[in-house]
């Protein structure tokens, strides 16, 4: 498996989906760094010669916040938000959803399994 910035990449995919295994970098991104190394019709990761893959390094660790650094600052844009008190910080520190889904009905993945209610049984006559 080759190894581009901490991670190991997927060596039978295609360098464009094998790229979006590193977080913080989407399919757009992994066109762009194939584009700017220049490479031609996507081969798969294995391929790739030794300089290819040197160049990808290089690249990704020059000009992109990936990994570590971008889960650390997203951690931070968050932890900013819950301390200076905004509604998206409540919001977070509620554990609900965060950008106006609604919570009456869905957002079963965010607040968990539904408990029963006590005495809420219904009679049927």
């Amino acid at each position: 498996m080759a190894i581009v910035a901490g991670v190991n990449i997927p060596d039978n995919k295609r360098v464009e989906i094998a790229l979006t295994s590193i977080y913080g970098i989407g399919p757009k991104q992994a066109k762009d760094v194939i584009d700017e190394v220049g490479i031609l019709n996507n081969p798969r990761v294995k391929d790739l010669s030794e300089s290819e893959l040197n160049s990808i390094r290089n690249i990704i660790d020059k000009d992109r916040i990936i990994e570590g650094d971008l889960r650390r600052e997203v951690n931070s844009n968050i932890r900013r938000l819950i301390d200076i008190g905004t509604f998206k910080g409540t919001r977070h520190r509620k554990n609900l959803p965060v950008r106006g889904q609604r919570t009456r009905t869905n957002a079963r993945a965010k607040r968990g399994r539904s408990t029963p209610i006590a005495g809420r049984k219904t009679v049927s006559k």
